[in-house]
Formats: C-alpha cells, sequence, structure tokens
C-alpha cells in the first residue's frame, strides 16, 4: 500500500457557527476562524474540516444547501472562505470542506424550477418526483420514513406550483433528494467539486456518502424492518448502500487524482475525500475504500461501541482486517456534531470525562487516521438542558419535542473569561447558551493546567507525531493484543517499534507490566520504575517498551 498523508493523519471537525464568532452576532463565522487557526495548530493536528458555510434557509443548519458555490452572509464571503485556506495551509494545516450531495434546499434554484414545471419535465427529472398511490394519488408513493421523522414524501400544492405529484425526502421535507441515475446531476457535482478544489481546498468530507442512489423502481421496505437509526445499522434498506453508488465515487477519484496537491510546507500532497456512511460493519464501509474510490471512511462501529472492552475490540479487529483487505487504513471517530459529546455518553460529570479522556488516548494510539470534534480537546460534556425555544435541530422540531434532536452537542465553544459567552462572540450572546459551569473549561483556564484535558490533548498529539511506532512513522504497522496477561477489561496492546498502550474499562485497579518508561497517562496513575503500574479504572496509558 502507498501511504499518503491522510492514512495516519489527526483531523479537528470544525462547526464553523459554533467555533468563533468574528462579527459580534452571536453566531460563529469564517472571520472567527480565521482568528483562532493558530489554536489548532498549537493543539498539533494535521488538517480541519469545516461543516457546510453555503448559501443555505438554515433549517438543517447547513446542510439544506441552496448554492453550494458561495458563501452565506451569516458565515462571510467567498474572500473569507479563501483566506482561511491560505492561512490554515501557511500554519501547515490541511483543510476539508463538506460536500452535501444527497440533497438540494427547497429553496435552491434547481427545485424551485422543478417545482414550476410539470410531471416529465428535464427539471423534475433532476429530482426523485413521483405519482402518488391509491385513489386520486393521495397516498405517498412507497413507505419509506424520514431521518427525521415522518415520512419521506411529501406532495406538492397549488401554492408550491404544478401539484399533485410528490418528492422524496430522506430527511426535512426543507431537502429534496436528488436523482444520481441523472447524468446531469453527476456532472453538477463535479463541476462543484472543482469549484473548491480550485480555491485550494485540500478534499471534501461526503454528507450522506452511502445514501445518493436509490434502488431501480422504489420498492418498499419490507414490514417490520425499522427504518430509523436501527434500520440502518442493521439491515440493507433500499436506500442506503446501493452498488451503484460506488460508480460515483470511481468518477470522483480520478478527478481528485487529477489534481496536485496544495503545498501547506508539511510535504502532503493528493486531495482526498472521506466518507460518511453510517453502515453496521466494516466490511461494507470498507467497500468505499477500494482501489480507485474513496480515501477514507468513518468508523462508526467504533465511535458506537460505547465503553465496553469486547465491542471495542471487535469493532477495532473488524476495521483493520476491513482495511487492510483493500489496501486502505482504518478513519477513527469518537465524536462529531450528531452525536452525544463522549463525556456525557460515557457516563457524564467525573465519571464520563475520566472514560473519555481515556478514550482520547485508545483512538489516537490505533493505526489510521483519527477526526476530533470541536471541544473534544476541551472534556465539553452535551448540554442538555437548553430551553425548548432555542432549539434548532429538524429533529426536535419535527418530532414535536419527543426526541431532543443534537443541539446539545452544538453549544459554541468557550475560549476565555468567568461567564458566557466566554469569549466566543463580542456580542452579548451566543446563538446556543453556555452553561455557567464552563468557566473551568475555557481554552484559557485549561491553557497552562498540566493536568487539563487540553494539555492531555497537545501533549499525545506531540507524541502520536514524534514517536516511530504512531502516526506517519509508522509505516501502516499494526497492533499486537496482550492476550493473556491482563483482566478481560483492560483492552491493552504493542505497536512497533517499542510503544505500548492499555485501558482499564474495568472497576478495580490492574497491574500492567512496563518494559519501559511511561510516556503518558488519561489520570493519575501508580508508576513502579519501569516493572509495572497500578491502571486505576477508566483510565489509558501509553508506554515505550524500549529501555
Amino acid at each position: 500500500m502507498v501511504r499518503g498523508w491522510w492514512h495516519d493523519a489527526v483531523f479537528y471537525q470544525v462547526y464553523p457557527r459554533s467555533f468563533a464568532d468574528g462579527d459580534g452576532d452571536g453566531v460563529g463565522d469564517l472571520p472567527g476562524l480565521l482568528t483562532r487557526l493558530p489554536h489548532l495548530r498549537d493543539l498539533g493536528v494535521d488538517a480541519i474540516w469545516l461543516s457546510p458555510f453555503y448559501r443555505s434557509p438554515m433549517v438543517d443548519a447547513g446542510y439544506d444547501v441552496a448554492d453550494p458555490r458561495d458563501v452565506d452572509p451569516l458565515f462571510g464571503t467567498l474572500a473569507d472562505a479563501d483566506r482561511v485556506f491560505a492561512r490554515a495551509h501557511e500554519l501547515g494545516l490541511a483543510v476539508l470542506v463538506d460536500v452535501v450531495p444527497n440533497h438540494t434546499s427547497r429553496d435552491s434554484a434547481w427545485f424551485t424550477a422543478a417545482l414550476a414545471t410539470p410531471p416529465g419535465s428535464v427539471e423534475r427529472s433532476r429530482y426523485l418526483f413521483r405519482d402518488g398511490r391509491g385513489a386520486g394519488g393521495e397516498e405517498p408513493p412507497n413507505n419509506w420514513r424520514s431521518q427525521f421523522g415522518g415520512p419521506a414524501w411529501t406532495r406538492i400544492t397549488e401554492a408550491d406550483g404544478c401539484p399533485g405529484q410528490w418528492y422524496l425526502h430522506l430527511y426535512s421535507p426543507a431537502q429534496p433528494d436528488l436523482n444520481w441515475r441523472n447524468l446531469e446531476v453527476r456532472c453538477e457535482y463535479l463541476s462543484i467539486l472543482r469549484f473548491w478544489l480550485d480555491r485550494g481546498v485540500d478534499g471534501f468530507r461526503i454528507d450522506v456518502a452511502h445514501g445518493l442512489v436509490k434502488a431501480l423502481g422504489l420498492p418498499d421496505v419490507p414490514p417490520g424492518v425499522p427504518q430509523g437509526w436501527e434500520g440502518r445499522l442493521r439491515h440493507r434498506l433500499p436506500y442506503w448502500d446501493q452498488p451503484e453508488v460506488h460508480d460515483v465515487y470511481r468518477t470522483w477519484r480520478r478527478l481528485l487524482d487529477s489534481y496536485a496537491g496544495v503545498d501547506t510546507g508539511s510535504g502532503r500532497h493528493g486531495r482526498i475525500a472521506v466518507a460518511e456512511a453510517w453502515l453496521p460493519r466494516a466490511e461494507r464501509s470498507s467497500a468505499y475504500l477500494r482501489p480507485g474510490e474513496l480515501h477514507q471512511a468513518f468508523d462508526f462501529p467504533f465511535l458506537l461501541a460505547g465503553w465496553d472492552p469486547v465491542r471495542l475490540r471487535a469493532a477495532i479487529d473488524d476495521a483493520l482486517a476491513a482495511t487492510a483487505a483493500v489496501g486502505a487504513a482504518p478513519t477513527w471517530v469518537l465524536a462529531n456534531h450528531d452525536v452525544v459529546r463522549p463525556v456525557s455518553r460515557f457516563g457524564g460529570g467525573t465519571l464520563g470525562l475520566a472514560r473519555a479522556r481515556a478514550a482520547l488516548l485508545l483512538e489516537l494510539a490505533l493505526p489510521g487516521a483519527a477526526y476530533l470534534y470541536q471541544g473534544d480537546e476541551l472534556g465539553l460534556p452535551e448540554v442538555e438542558d437548553l430551553p425548548d425555544e432555542l432549539r434548532r435541530d429538524p429533529v426536535f422540531l419535527r418530532s414535536d419535542g419527543r426526541v431532543r434532536g443534537r443541539d446539545g452537542c452544538r453549544v459554541p465553544l468557550p475560549w476565555a473569561g468567568e461567564a458566557a459567552p466566554f469569549d466566543f462572540t463580542s456580542g452579548e450572546a451566543a446563538w446556543l447558551p453556555q452553561p455557567a459551569s464552563w468557566a473551568a473549561l475555557t481554552v484559557a483556564a485549561q491553557r497552562h493546567d498540566p493536568d487539563s484535558t487540553l494539555a492531555l490533548c497537545r501533549t499525545a498529539l506531540r507524541i502520536r507525531r514524534t514517536h516511530p511506532a504512531l502516526g506517519a512513522a509508522a509505516a501502516g504497522r499494526g497492533l499486537t493484543w496482550a492476550e493473556d496477561e491482563l483482566a478481560p477489561n483492560v483492552l491493552a496492546f504493542t505497536r512497533a517499534p517499542g510503544f505500548g498502550c492499555a485501558v482499564n474499562m474495568g472497576k478495580a485497579p490492574t497491574r500492567v507490566p512496563l518494559t519501559g518508561p511511561l510516556l503518558l497517562a488519561s489520570g493519575p496513575v501508580e508508576h513502579f520504575g519501569t516493572g509495572h503500574l497500578d491502571l486505576p479504572p477508566n483510565t489509558a496509558a501509553w508506554w515505550s517498551t524500549a529501555p
């Protein structure tokens, strides 16, 4: 396998509306990000991924894109984007941007034209319009359900345009699905990719990468098969992971390979794409990494394994085997803008923080690339008590509040100060309120504290960058599990040359034999020279296996 820079890189997800506000309106933007890029350089990551900043009515926080070639005024201008790309490269950071190919905004020029034209028109063929079932077409064309709740079909009314037919939206009605069997759609997205590649981005994170192509005939989902989160992780539904989607990515790979890499002073070359594909097993997501297809695919089974050593080891083994079979490397992830933050997911409070710190060291010790979500480096918890009237997530709104949605992991970052908005904005308040307890978690509060989560993350990234068994220096080496000498609730492995990692997921301390010095621990440990250490519960440690 030829090693690309992305195989072992550490990426940092920037959720622009919650990262830093440059104009004082309470919403993060590109000028704000520009001023905070040195934080990411100092943290030690290799690249950043920017969630959508395109023109949008913001029904789904920008994932309902109206114009994928322009910046929404909420976030700035195209010139601001260019400045972010250039400054990131000056700081040695590669830049990935989101591309959202499964759907457009209902306000896009294409969909506006589709509503205004009759069935069978060229404009409608870009989307998935169908006649309804039953007398007068009053019933949806099939039984598909939206991922945000409710039917996946909306019928056009007189007020919309030419009425009668239904259109498909696997997410909100404001996000009509495109027809990826239409050649014009495929050509349009190649043009969009070229637009951003020509502006200097290093690659793309592909939203809903497994959902572009739907099964021919749009058949019903069999009775009894769940269609929500559980369904997409246990069943091959007719709107997920269809074989023809790989034709799309082979074409995209040829385009990406036609571009030289951007010089960031770090010796990087090559533009890349990473798939957001929520699939149940690593062998299915690794199919997106076959030669001539994509470069990375998030390993979501690792994220979903919880604080469970059996499930985590199975997820790690599956990912290593599946990616090796196609000549690729795993891409680990513990958090993003769609899931509960690790501190809260792992139990909350001091327990959840201890586990999140240990999980961070586990992720960064594994072979392959790693993605961090903004706030991971600060140990931020989920904000669970947001006022209902401030919540924006369509998951919350479409469920009439029955499902809390994803706003709790999207609360703006705390940078400095003793009270909200913690230097996130020069205005009076951030777009979502930050808890008063975050005063102890700001970047400024943690910067000079050697025991802080920020210090732990910086140190781990420095070791990863310089240790011969980790990061780019590892040259694709795998890991060897410690099979017999430790308790069953301890995950422990070595990587050559000279590195060991152990995570105690049990309820009692365990003694870990050492053959070299301790490098780093996620919490206090009793270290006995080079002989052994007593590893407390919910703690991870790195050590050198060479004297």
